[in-house]
């Protein structure tokens, strides 16, 4: 595992993950195969390789959404696999976007992104300003009132990184988040995804097949067989 530290002072580790396998149809298919993982404080990780490879898997574990079969993940370093997944400190550290937005349709664009504020027990006030702006800075202000159904993509893919940001998370996990746009929208909304990480301190880890956009991160990890191969 390599932690890259371009200042005197210790990069704070605030992902960990320790010899994870994951395997699916009661072990038939091994999706991960003892990955060891690394992420600090403020840095932008890009994880690429072929389909398969486990980018996916090894997300969503690190999100929480999953268990790992062995191995211990933490976030900021508590454990969340094991049985062990606080809810309440993922949706408060934790972001997630998707590559197919995983919107409500029926739902506006504020009411999709006031979700997370719910069930974190923020208050409507609060809430209603981060995501003002948060809309001021992903140029959906005229949109609040839209149902999603009503948006283009990239507005979708813009909501869905309002709607991940909406709880201050100091990490952000994104899996392929342009890989439904096309050339210029993905360039737009990579462009903003990397000035609002960077603006608000946020750990980003993404998934990519796109390497032009991967090589702008700060981190490059190949992934193959359910490895993790570092570039230095």
């Amino acid at each position: 595992m390599i932690i890259p530290n371009t200042s005197t002072s210790v990069p704070r580790v605030v992902l960990r993950a320790d010899d994870i396998w994951k395997g699916y149809d009661d072990g038939a298919i091994t999706v991960l195969r003892g990955v060891d993982f690394l992420g600090v404080e403020g840095e932008s990780v890009a994880l690429c390789g072929p389909s398969g490879c486990g980018k996916s898997t090894l997300l969503h574990l690190l999100g929480g959404l999953d268990e790992a079969d062995r191995g211990r993940i933490e976030v900021n370093g508590r454990p969340i696999n094991k049985g062990k997944r606080p809810l309440a400190l993922l949706r408060h550290e934790v972001g997630f976007v998707f590559q197919l937005h995983n919107l409500i349709p029926d739902l506006t664009l504020e009411e999709n992104c006031l979700i997370p504020t719910v069930a974190a027990g923020t208050s409507r006030a609060m809430a209603m300003e981060r995501l003002h702006d948060l809309a001021n800075r992903t140029g959906l202000s005229h949109r609040l009132g839209s149902k999603i159904q009503k948006l283009s993509g990239g507005e979708r893919q813009r909501t869905a990184l309002c709607r991940a940001l909406m709880n201050r998370p100091r990490i952000l996990l994104a899996d392929e988040p342009t890989g439904s746009l096309d050339e210029r929208t993905s360039a737009t909304v990579f462009d903003l995804l990397l000035e609002i990480v960077a603006n608000e301190g946020v750990t980003l880890v993404m998934a990519t097949h796109d390497r032009g956009l991967a090589d702008r991160c700060e981190r490059l990890i190949e992934m193959r067989d359910g490895r993790i191969h570092e570039r230095l």
